[in-house]
């Protein structure tokens, strides 16, 4: 079948819960037999890259690479504008939109071509603080339209299904993230950033207000445990004032580390040696980290939120509540102290996520939905 991907920044993935999801999702389908292929936005994905592990970059000899207004407010909505009426003329069978603000176009392909149009449903962004008023409407009218114009909608949680349900009265169907883990770790970033293995926590998210990182420096300042080092692996996403405010919180903690943006072996050795992985959102959709952290078999500390509950009712987490920096700091000080408790939940929660949340289990669930569409 012929399948376009829609509303992601582009593949390889950089950074960005959407991209690895994608990126993902594009190279299982291919795998399968699939004419796969991604719309990217010319500042992500390098413009002479014409195909990836097997999925197309590329339409009828022009790169698929198209225009977008490169602003935190414009950039999706351009880009996802100019390849949904592009999409209309490459013959595609289904046309797959991830996430509620490109989904707003999702009606183009629907009224005027033949395809069946999917929406991904990733997170609920309209709660996130980098959002004024007017962005928080139009992600509104965005949630609206993934649960209204394609012929399916998917949601990648449970508390996203819910959402879908009583707001918009949407029955979806639940299809999770998943996770991959590169087995190659001859790296050396550890000396780089002067890391001792399993001696620091680790934080994996864009450098954007929501991501909570503000409480997991102060907890970490307040723990006062020089034997260890807080590492936030991430970059800035249109949100420079944010990052001036960590470096300023920051400042002269010697053992507060930002890496900057992290990809492939760096960032799987980043995972494998820490001593803890923590995740302090105030909001997520369904956190790849997390999955990622699990799977690597490090304990994982995360923010009592909807999305988080999922793995904190099965205990394979730990917890603490949102936005409470002494409960955050408790809860690092439990995990120190309890090395036998870690290893306990920590196997547990790597058996769990590798049974359940394997790119090849999440890939053979799509593909039968793909193929239910095959003409």
């Amino acid at each position: 079948m012929k399948i376009a991907y829609i509303g992601q920044k582009g593949i390889p993935m950089t950074q960005g819960g959407v991209e690895a999801h994608v990126e993902n999702l594009a190279v299982e389908m291919a795998k399968k037999g699939h004419d796969i292929f991604v719309y990217t936005r010319p500042y992500y994905t390098n413009k002479k890259i014409k195909e990836y592990k097997g999925v197309k970059l590329i339409s009828l000899l022009k790169l698929i690479s198209l225009p977008s207004i490169q602003t935190k407010h414009l950039d999706a909505i351009s880009h996802t504008f100019f390849a949904s009426v592009h999409a209309l003329f490459q013959g595609y069978d289904i046309i797959h939109y991830h996430a509620v603000g490109p989904a707003i176009f999702s009606f183009i392909p629907r009224l005027f071509s033949k395809a069946k149009i999917i929406g991904t449903f990733h997170c609920i962004d309209r709660f996130h603080q980098k959002w004024g008023r007017f962005a928080q409407t139009i992600l509104r009218i965005g949630e609206w339209a993934i649960c209204t114009f394609p012929h399916l909608t998917i949601t990648v949680s449970p508390h996203i299904q819910k959402y879908c349900l009583k707001e918009y009265k949407k029955e979806t169907l639940f299809i999770p993230n998943g996770f991959k883990i590169d087995d190659n770790f001859e790296d050396d970033i550890l000396k780089k950033y002067n890391l001792v293995s399993k001696k620091y926590f680790i934080a994996v998210s864009r450098i954007i207000k929501h991501k909570g990182l503000h409480y997991l420096i102060e907890a970490f300042k307040k723990l006062n445990n020089p034997e260890y080092k807080l590492v936030i692996v991430g970059d800035t996403f249109y949100n420079q004032k944010y990052k001036n405010y960590l470096d300023e919180i920051s400042k002269g903690e010697k053992n507060i580390i930002f890496t900057g943006l992290q990809t492939g072996e760096s960032l799987d050795k980043l995972f494998t040696n820490a001593f803890s992985f923590i995740l302090p959102s105030e909001d997520e959709g369904f956190s790849i980290t997390l999955l990622e952290a699990m799977a690597h078999g490090i304990p994982v500390i995360a923010s009592i939120i909807d999305a988080n509950m999922y793995f904190i009712e099965k205990s394979v987490v730990y917890s603490f509540e949102n936005r409470n920096i002494d409960d955050l700091k408790a809860k690092m000080e439990y995990v120190l102290s309890h090395p036998e408790e870690n290893d306990k939940i920590s196997k547990k929660a790597e058996k769990y996520v590798k049974e359940n949340f394997s790119w090849d289990y999440i890939g053979n669930k799509i593909d039968k939905l793909y193929l239910s569409y095959k003409k």
